[in-house]
């Protein structure tokens, strides 16, 4: 694959705070390469800011591996970018060409408060899990991976599920700012495996309880948030959601 540098002008989302009124500013960045992370550019740019006494941009990052989901920013309109099944920080530099502008935005959703520039809360998310998104059996010691058998089936779905990795791009890619993807995704992986059943009803309910006080969105079925997904999570789990839920409504009727 051929290296080449390339100059960029962005549009960075600059917002104090989450009471204060935000607005683009345009940046210029020279002989960024093209193997450069999306993420290591925005650290050049930073790195050039405080060098002229500037305020650097505010933007959430951890791991840098794909694995965490912190790195979440809207670009060009959509979250995580424009390759598929990527978060920002495994998006590289060769997605774009030399003279480009580029525009830069948190994830907008009234549940993801602006906490400054790049970076939102993102603790509803936190919340729901809280909620719901755990097992209160006694695990016990290790056992063997066989010894409880589970249909092929039903493991390969929870494993699929499991890979959520709670980034808010399924909210953000929503005109509705659903969150109905993530909280699938966290009820599909625990009541499709035997260890989740006895909660199986409540988890649900409890979950998708605290979801709708967090203000979320409902869900129109545009499949947004499944082309936006960088763990690529089915939107059948929201069907599965859907069919606990209403299961979960007439046990609490009994």
């Amino acid at each position: 694959m051929q290296h080449y540098n390339m100059d960029l002008t962005l549009k960075v989302w600059r917002q104090q705070n989450r009471n204060a009124q935000g607005g683009f500013e345009t940046y210029q960045v020279k002989d960024i390469s093209s193997e450069m992370s999306f993420l290591e550019m925005i650290d050049v740019l930073n790195e050039k800011l405080i060098h002229e006494g500037g305020d650097p941009i505010a933007f959430d990052h951890d791991c840098r591996e794909g694995i965490c989901g912190t790195c979440s920013m809207v670009i060009d309109g959509r979250p995580h970018g424009p390759w598929k099944g990527t978060t920002t920080c495994q998006l590289h530099m060769r997605a774009f060409k030399n003279g480009e502008t580029i525009v830069i935005e948190p994830f907008r959703a009234n549940s993801f408060p602006v906490l400054k520039d790049l970076v939102v809360d993102r603790k509803a998310f936190d919340r729901i899990i809280q909620a719901g998104g755990f097992i209160s059996v006694n695990t016990g010691n290790a056992v063997d991976g066989n010894a409880i058998p589970i249909d092929k089936d039903d493991a390969d779905n929870s494993f699929a599920a499991a890979s959520c990795i709670g980034c808010g791009a399924c909210v953000a890619a929503c005109k509705n700012s659903s969150a109905m993807l993530f909280v699938s995704a966290k009820v599909s992986h625990l009541a499709l495996l035997p260890q989740g059943a006895p909660e199986k009803s409540t988890r649900v309910a409890a979950m998708v309880d605290q979801m709708d006080k967090e203000g979320f969105g409902s869900c129109t079925n545009t499949y947004a948030c499944e082309a936006e997904c960088p763990k690529e999570i089915s939107v059948m789990n929201i069907a599965r959601l859907n069919r606990e839920y209403l299961a979960s409504s007439f046990n609490a009727d009994k």
